[in-house]
């Protein structure tokens, strides 16, 4: 059995692979068809002129879909882990459903609507994707904090955190160098402009914007890559992970656990009558 056919692993695995794709196609595209400039675009840039938007738009909603999935089924096992009397820890797992769904819905947002046309809503959409996501990334880390030995290994919790820790850095330095970027050029377009030119003004600060929100996209990847191992132990067929202890079974003695569980709820045991 290969590794992404353990559990519901595919369902991270799928997310990171199609995101990635969606993204380097769409940078492809663009720059053959020289609509922005091959030395770092903004990843708006990439998706704002046909056919690329397109095509862009159609595999982030995909993107999105498998978000919202991975996103569900990373809920229902914190859930299932988790004793009913953890209030803190079941508050924060439904906090985090709520919050990665938005994301997810921001990605759709973000790419369906591109800056050259509704520029107050694609903002709006990043906001949801990348703000929010990095709130969920957050409530992600302290339940790993909170799950670890007994759940995951604290090296689980640790790269959760420097991912984290790599998220918020990210965005700092998209926000402070866009900030500097649009007001140092009151006189010009910054939202219609695709090409740059290296030595003109605003250009460094156009670089580190554009750095930092791809930076940021791979920060986002990175993390569901970590769900990879923690849904290697989930399976769809039993309805939940009914305890803590299965997750750091074997695959194989997990199945001959729910072979057990399957065939002895049917039998009946009857003991002899006494005389």
């Amino acid at each position: 059995m290969w590794w992404f056919q353990q559990g519901l692993s595919f369902l991270p695995s799928a997310l990171v692979i199609w995101t990635t794709a969606s993204l380097v196609f769409a940078y492809i595209t663009a720059v053959v068809l020289r609509h922005v400039d091959p030395l770092v675009p903004y990843i708006s840039d990439i998706g704002t002129t046909a056919p690329e938007r397109c095509v862009f738009g159609i595999m982030m909603d995909v993107s999105a879909f498998l978000g919202i999935a991975t996103v569900y089924v990373r809920y229902k096992q914190v859930e299932a882990l988790t004793a009913e009397d953890q209030l803190l820890l079941r508050r924060l797992n439904l906090g985090g459903l709520l919050l990665g769904c938005i994301s997810s819905f921001g990605m759709c947002v973000v790419a369906n609507f591109q800056k050259t046309t509704l520029f107050s809503v694609h903002i709006l959409g990043a906001a949801l994707t990348f703000g929010v996501g990095a709130l969920y990334i957050l409530v992600q880390t302290l339940l790993s904090l909170h799950m670890h030995p007994h759940v995951h290994s604290r090296g689980v919790y640790l790269v959760r955190l420097a991912v984290g820790l790599w998220t918020l850095v990210s965005i700092i330095c998209m926000f402070i160098s866009s900030v500097t970027l649009y007001s140092s050029l009151p006189e010009v377009e910054v939202v219609r402009k695709l090409h740059w030119t290296p030595g003109e003004k605003g250009y460094v600060a156009h670089l580190v914007s554009s750095v930092s929100e791809w930076s940021l996209a791979l920060s986002f990847i990175s993390f569901f890559l970590t769900y990879i191992r923690d849904f290697q132990t989930c399976f769809s067929t039993t309805g939940d992970i009914v305890s803590s202890q299965r997750s750091s079974l074997t695959t194989g003695h997990v199945n001959q656990l729910l072979f057990l569980h399957k065939h002895l709820e049917n039998c009946a045991f009857s003991t002899p009558p006494l005389r």
